[in-house]
């Protein structure tokens, strides 16, 4: 049993993926070899029992520390702001908010009124068209930093969080 952060979990997961893909490529090229019929074949080393247990190991390791990190961000509440959240939900609601906040960065940039495109020039009726943003503007703008000042307060809680709580895992 060993105890980490989610930060620490995090790091050791990357380093593992890291060494997977160093055996992955290892078997991709080296389990085949091409050789001329007039010449003798260089045979690269290559054991698959050494390769698939080694890839085995660390995927055992990757299953082990993603569930640990699985079940403590079910687990541990967080407090952001006045709430109280689970890691998950915290996590969740980021990835709602910044999809929202995606589409109030391009309302708040929009013009109140702006003239269309090209081709309106084609059209028999040579009068141009504009197109006119039928929401009020202040507002979007309000809600953009109240939606981009949530995030910041959801990462910072999120941030203390990954870098402080411990959790077990066994390894």
């Amino acid at each position: 049993m060993q105890k980490m952060t989610s930060a620490y979990a995090n790091k050791m997961l990357r380093s593992l993926e890291e060494d997977k893909a160093f055996w992955v490529n290892k078997e991709e090229t080296s389990c085949t070899y091409v050789a001329s019929i007039n010449e003798e074949p260089v045979i690269p080393e290559y054991d698959y029992a050494e390769t698939a247990a080694a890839i085995g190991q660390i995927d055992d390791r990757i299953a082990v520390i993603k569930h640990a990190l699985n079940a403590a961000n079910a687990a541990a509440k967080v407090q952001v702001g006045d709430a109280e959240m689970s890691v998950d939900v915290i996590l969740i609601k980021m990835a709602q908010l910044n999809k929202r906040k995606a589409v109030l960065d391009v309302m708040r940039k929009r013009l109140p009124k702006e003239r269309e495109g090209q081709r309106s020039y084609m059209a028999r009726n040579a009068a141009p068209e504009y197109r006119y943003i039928n929401y009020d503007l202040d507002l979007v703008k309000q809600e953009y930093e109240r939606v981009s000042e949530r995030i910041m307060e959801m990462q910072m809680a999120l941030d203390r969080y990954n870098q402080t709580v411990l959790f077990d895992v066994e390894l």
